[in-house]
């Protein structure tokens, strides 16, 4: 019985994702990860959130900021509750279909697209450029837009998570000091990636999502360069070349870690087979 069990092939959703049961862990972690930073932003004073929150124009001297600033919160506790609501409505639906690893890939680029959508709509001339955008709507509003396909795919009604959608979207217009901006970049970067790992062949599904995943980081790294070099006439005296060697060394390691997981994955099927000061809340 247990040289049969080696050989059975787990059953896979139609997203190419071998089930599994149990709780999310990467949503709760992530939940868990927000938690603490905003505790740590209150005990701090605010240290804690000036070191780590993006604004566009610190991004290309410290552009880990454009991930980080996903886990702060501003000190209303409103702010956060309704993010992590929204992450732990979202995270139960997404990540048992995407499994745990697309999961947590799709909420980080898409984190990272939010504030890739702050730096391009930003102005270097006015306050926008020198505003925190915090928070982690743009990650959750890229789990809304995956979410869509992914419906679509399972045979399930998106309807309501469409209105859901417009309903959010149309509020950070109308509520002082969300950054829309932020918003829009997850929501893209989300629907773009939720097709890709929706309507991946089946038996390359998880080939087809983690190029995507690479293609996705690759173009926003482009999108971040482009950006501040169209500027760096205005804004900067040197221009924005000294943070072009970090973004590529970034680059590298991401497309790396890709391959390289991609790569144990298919060993492992293979052997089962044979055997700022002011901020704006995002």
């Amino acid at each position: 019985m247990r040289e049969g069990s080696r050989n059975v092939r787990a059953a896979k959703n139609p997203l190419g994702t071998t089930v599994r049961g149990g709780r999310p862990v990467v949503t709760l972690t992530l939940i868990g990860i927000c938690v603490v930073s905003w505790v740590l932003q209150l005990a701090t004073g605010g240290s804690w959130t000036e070191r780590w929150a993006f604004w566009p124009a610190i991004g290309h001297a410290e552009p880990w900021r454009m991930l980080t600033t996903t886990f702060l919160h501003s000190d209303n506790v409103l702010h956060i509750l309704l993010n992590m609501y929204a992450l732990w409505l979202m995270g139960q639906f997404l990540e048992p279909l995407l499994g745990r690893a697309r999961f947590l890939a799709l909420y980080l680029i898409c984190a990272l697209a939010g504030s890739v959508g702050v730096l391009l709509l930003a102005s270097p001339t006015d306050a926008s450029w020198r505003t925190a955008a915090i928070g982690a709507s743009g990650a959750v509003f890229g789990l809304f837009g995956a979410a869509v396909p992914v419906l679509r795919r399972a045979g399930m009604q998106g309807t309501q998570m469409i209105g859901l959608i417009v309903l959010n979207f149309v509020l950070g217009f109308v509520i002082a000091n969300v950054a829309w901006q932020a918003h829009l970049g997850g929501l893209v970067m989300g629907l773009a990636l939720g097709f890709v790992f929706a309507y991946a062949p089946r038996d390359r599904a998880m080939l087809v999502s983690w190029i995507g995943c690479g293609v996705a980081v690759v173009l926003l790294v482009v999108l971040i360069q482009a950006r501040y070099a169209s500027v760096s006439h205005v804004f900067y005296a040197g221009g924005a070349a000294p943070a072009a060697a970090g973004w590529v060394s970034y680059t590298a390691v991401v497309i790396h870690t890709f391959i390289h997981r991609w790569g144990r994955r298919v060993e492992r099927d293979r052997w089962v087979t044979s055997s700022g000061s002011a901020s704006r809340n995002r």
